[in-house]
């Protein structure tokens, strides 16, 4: 279904597209999904929206199947962002601990002091930070647009589970060019 609308003041979240998550192997060519962020970056960034770029630099300590987390170190450079984001002195940062970038963040408190009331998210990974952000924006009353060609996950299965079954319950969803086209109106 195309994406419909953006309130005025919409942000664009790019979740972790850094170094250390782009080398992966991931179900889609990440090209794509970094080209597509890439324009959505552009464009919000000429008609002055906010942009927030997202990197992950660990995981909440709980317990889980896998084992528990602890403290991990990554390799130099790992949560360094792509080139390809140019980020801009303007952008906001996130460095987040957990799947969601507004989980310990002040995310929501930044976003709302500059009286954003819409998020578009994108990023890796579908199933786990794109979906956690999306999910937590919703669910603290922020309208939520995905456009699922400008994301990827390491399982397409998890992939296509969270486009298919979660995303239309909590977000409008569409394309790169849905975004793109309702904002050149």
């Amino acid at each position: 279904m195309p994406v419909t609308t953006l309130d005025p003041k919409t942000a664009l979240i790019v979740v972790d597209l850094q170094a250390g998550i782009v080398t992966l192997p991931l179900a889609h060519p990440v090209t794509g999904i970094v080209d597509r962020s890439a324009d959505l970056l552009r464009v919000f960034r000429d008609r002055g929206l906010p942009v927030v770029l997202v990197n992950v630099s660990g995981a909440p300590s709980g317990r889980t199947d896998q084992g528990r987390p602890g403290t991990r170190s990554f390799p130099e450079g790992w949560t360094d962002l792509i080139p390809e984001l140019d980020r801009q002195p303007e952008d906001i940062l996130v460095t987040k601990h957990a799947r969601s970038a507004f989980t310990g963040t002040g995310l929501a408190d930044r976003l709302r002091a500059l009286d954003v009331t819409q998020v578009v998210v994108t990023g890796i990974a579908t199933g786990s930070g794109v979906e956690s952000t999306a999910r937590d924006a919703h669910e603290q009353g922020f309208h939520v647009t995905l456009p699922v060609d400008a994301m990827t996950d390491r399982d397409l299965t998890t992939h296509e589970h969270s486009v298919a079954h979660v995303f239309p319950r909590i977000a409008e969803v569409g394309s790169t060019q849905d975004v793109l086209d309702v904002l050149a109106q």
